[in-house]
């Protein structure tokens, strides 16, 4: 039977589950909205098939991968999906020749009032919603067990997730049904908590008087590519948020994060996707109107295949690994030294006081503003 008594041990995959062939684990929330484990000790059977199954550990399935991945920097040549996309819609190239191929297409999007699940598609206008950059841990309840069943009627799955979703799925769905499953997986900062942006939500609509409409996570269409600036839309009108500060400062990271063990180029994945920082090392043009550009590095003779059977609808550049690696291909994100009281205040006091408290308003900001303006000035004295 499983029990989480480290939380910085379970990355909330679903892998444990969907396994259980008795319902006897269910996904409960933490007081910030992750999911854990719960089991029901009257439903276990105590076959361990749970345990067996978690792949959040250095031992993940590396079995299929190339010695070292095949890098690239590829852009997408219809600049429309550019524009739409986060970085340089390799994403929509390899969804677009699976779903061509009469395939389905997991990725993340929207349900309720923006709160992040994964979902499934079919076409080409339900993958389209998967674009762009979500800053929070995706729902995946149910959707193991849904690509398993895509797979044994025969279809080929493209699921796109984070490292530690895609290991959990791969160890989940097993070798006998794993051909015609196709991993692609992000590089990954780290996941915040799921109601840390639903109280964010409800708080810029409060302050409003007025309901989001729209979101965008990253928006290069007003601020570029590299910018990292959150817009969101009313319904009579919009703004600019600011839920960015919280993100880099990693004080609501899922506690796993710190502990990630893909946080390198062995990735449980067929194809790795990101933005690809660093690019001018690689082309200095391919990027040069700060639109985007994708990194794709190619880990297994799978994804080579998919790979090369789209390459043709991208600007495609060979890259050197060792100037594709950004610091989550290096190391898992450091967690802020804040993270615990941070949840012990939000547990107590709720949203509004730690937004003010740890976020880029309200006197703590700029107190810590002004101390920042001093010491930069007394260094250049």
């Amino acid at each position: 039977m499983i029990k989480i008594t480290d939380k910085s041990q379970c990355c909330g995959c679903t892998a444990c589950a969907s396994v259980c062939a008795h319902d006897a684990i269910t996904m409960q929330p933490d007081a910030m909205g992750f999911l854990y484990p719960m089991a029901d000790e009257t439903k276990c059977v105590e076959c361990g098939l749970c345990e067996k199954v978690c792949a959040f550990n250095d031992n993940y399935d590396t079995s299929l991968n190339f010695p070292q991945p095949d890098a690239y920097a590829a852009r997408h040549k219809d600049m429309e999906e550019v524009k739409t996309s986060r970085s340089g819609a390799a994403f929509i190239v390899l969804s677009d020749y699976v779903l061509e191929q009469g395939g389905v297409v997991y990725g993340v999007g929207y349900t309720d009032h923006f709160r992040v699940i994964h979902k499934r598609a079919t076409t080409k206008e339900q993958r389209d919603e998967f674009k762009g950059s979500k800053y929070v841990q995706s729902d995946l309840t149910g959707v193991f067990r849904q690509v398993k069943k895509d797979l044994k009627d025969g279809l080929t799955v493209m699921f796109s997730g984070t490292p530690c979703q895609t290991a959990g799925l791969n160890s989940y769905i097993g070798k006998k049904l794993r051909e015609k499953l196709i991993l692609v997986d992000i590089v990954c900062h780290g996941v915040p908590a799921p109601y840390l942006w639903r109280d964010y939500i409800a708080y810029l609509e409060k302050k409003q008087g007025d309901k989001i409409c729209w979101v965008n996570f990253r928006d290069k269409q007003k601020f570029g590519w590299a910018a990292h600036h959150e817009t969101f839309k009313f319904v009579n009108g919009g703004g600019k948020m600011s839920f960015t500060y919280l993100f880099y400062q990693h004080i609501m990271f899922r506690p796993s994060c710190g502990k990630c063990h893909y946080a390198n180029t062995k990735r449980p994945s067929d194809i790795t996707i990101a933005d690809f920082w660093g690019w001018e090392k690689t082309d200095p043009n391919i990027n040069a109107d700060n639109k985007g550009v994708s990194l794709v590095l190619v880990n297994t003779e799978k994804g080579r295949e998919l790979f090369e059977a789209v390459k043709d609808q991208m600007t495609v550049i060979p890259a050197k690994l060792e100037d594709c690696l950004q610091p989550n291909l290096c190391r898992p994100s450091l967690e802020s030294h804040l993270r615990c009281k941070f949840e012990k205040d939000y547990r107590k006091y709720g949203f509004k006081y730690v937004y003010y408290r740890y976020g880029n308003i309200g006197p703590i900001w700029r107190l810590r503003q002004i101390k920042a303006f001093f010491k930069k000035n007394l260094r250049l004295r």
